[in-house]
């Protein structure tokens, strides 16, 4: 059999100031074409890696088209999302026939024109290789499903952890449903529930660890091929958006959709514990006093997470920590080329007035004139990524201003891992607070170095009040802002 395989994905905040343009796909280390599968591994390739070794340890024929994948930020223009789709397009047209298609997408990917990319991309994908060839795809657990997704594809699999620490587990997932029903073995059928919520969910904290943990034990059994708990993508402004569970299931449409609606009456009955619950800026800072334990306090700097299309160069914590006079605090990672290449340009050691942050618009603060050191400078910074790839900072540099330290980096990245500030050789092991410009992610790897974590809902991109954001296009009632949105 023959394999066809690629990547095109972004998470698109529609309320972001930042346009995503040519660049944010094709300017970094996630843009392949034809061979990503045979590169180091980072967000974009994880699957296109697993299908490629699981297709020729299987003996297929396996063929790739584009691998990228943009960081999160505002709406994608629409030339930009045409190219990039036609360009897959063509290579599928040119590899025809093709027994199976494995895309790797996000499934909130919004262009101008376009609200639903995913299901754009794949019916068009469905119109070349026809009813009969078998089309998968593997999605962030935070999209939006569409209707045109489901009837344009055969399955569909969603990462099941936040973080996503299970990218390269779904994917062989995905490839054996796939294969399976190319080879006529099952015939997958997917149902879904809309929760008829929105809202942000911690599968590290029960309820929700156990609902995931309840859900995946339901695969494999009564022809339950997969479960999926899309929790959504709340800074979008489509149709579709709020929280749905997903089942396929092999032949019975029936089960699919029961098991569907159970988990989601489920998830409802629990939706006042499982919704994630974050702190105002003084509240958590009020932590930094409390005793108890090893390592600093983590305050995740929420509202301000690159991964949610953000700027990550809002002040508001920073300049609330100077004002306090607090000590022993790391904030990063800052997105401020223009002060990077200042520091760069006076050099290690250099002391000087510098302007940080508040450059990008509203959301984002006033910046703050700082006087810093600059400690160390790195013209190719990087961080372990999610899944075991690499996410990198491009140039960047620790500075110290006063009892505070900041890293300042070149390329806009929400932090992962420890490494975003100890790979410039700021240690994090003696700070009383340390900030870090992520909503969940970060929580894998500062979890084993944080006596607690606390989450903050500041001013920034992400605003955490779902009833009051400006939605024009889901008509539907949802919770919260309605109380009971089945009555309604």
């Amino acid at each position: 059999m023959k394999l066809f395989m690629a990547t095109l994905a972004t998470e698109t905040n529609t309320f972001s100031p930042l346009p995503t343009g040519r660049a944010a796909f094709t300017g970094g280390r996630d843009w392949y074409r034809h061979d990503a599968s045979r590169q180091p591994a980072t967000i974009a390739n994880i699957p296109l890696i697993a299908w490629r070794r699981l297709g020729e340890a299987d003996g297929h024929t396996v063929v790739e088209s584009i691998c990228t994948f943009a960081q999160p930020a505002g709406t994608t223009l629409r030339q930009v999302y045409e190219e990039l789709r036609d360009m897959i397009l063509a290579d599928l047209a040119a590899a025809m026939p093709v027994d199976v298609v494995l895309l790797f997408m996000h499934g909130a990917m919004v262009a101008h024109g376009y609200d639903d990319c995913e299901g754009d991309t794949l019916e068009r994908v469905r119109r070349i290789v026809g009813a009969a060839a078998t089309i998968g795809v593997e999605l962030d657990l935070h999209c939006h499903l569409t209707e045109q997704m489901r009837v344009s594809s055969d399955a569909i699999v969603l990462y099941k952890e936040y973080p996503h620490v299970d990218i390269g587990d779904r994917a062989p997932e995905l490839y054996r449903i796939c294969l399976d029903a190319a080879q006529g073995k099952v015939r997958p059928v997917m149902a879904y529930h809309d929760c008829r919520m929105i809202a942000t969910y911690r599968p590290t904290q029960d309820p929700v660890r156990g609902f995931v943990d309840r859900m995946k034990a339901l695969e494999g059994h009564d022809g339950i091929l997969s479960v999926s708990f899309g929790h959504g993508f709340p800074w979008a402004d489509v149709a579709d958006v709020g929280s749905k569970i997903l089942v396929v299931a092999d032949r019975d449409t029936e089960a699919a959709g029961a098991l569907a609606r159970r988990l989601g009456e489920e998830l409802w009955r629990m939706r006042d514990a499982a919704t994630a619950i974050l702190d105002s800026i003084d509240d958590a800072l009020d932590g930094a006093a409390s005793g108890g334990g090893n390592g600093p306090l983590v305050l995740a700097d929420a509202s301000d997470n690159a991964g949610g299309g953000a700027p990550s160069d809002s002040t508001a914590i920073l300049r609330r920590v100077l004002e306090r006079e607090m000590k022993d605090i790391a904030i990063g990672c800052f997105w401020d080329p223009q002060a990077v290449q200042f520091c760069v340009e006076a050099g290690q050691g250099a002391t000087f007035m510098l302007r940080v942050g508040g450059k990008c618009g509203a959301a984002s603060g006033d910046p703050v004139d700082l006087m810093v050191t600059v400690r160390a400078i790195a013209l190719n910074h990087s961080q372990g990524g999610l899944s075991g790839g690499r996410a990198d900072y491009g140039p960047s540099v620790w500075v110290s201003g006063g009892d505070v330290d900041l890293v300042l980096t070149s390329q806009r990245q929400q932090v992962f891992s420890p490494d975003a500030f100890t790979g410039l050789g700021l240690t994090l092991h003696d700070k009383a607070v340390v900030v870090v410009k992520s909503s969940q992610h970060f929580q894998a790897g500062f979890a084993p170095v944080a006596r607690a974590i606390r989450y903050v809902s500041g001013p920034g991109a992400l605003d955490f009040d779902y009833a009051a954001l400006p939605y024009m296009k889901r008509t539907r009632a949802f919770w919260p802002r309605v109380a009971d949105p089945f009555y309604e």
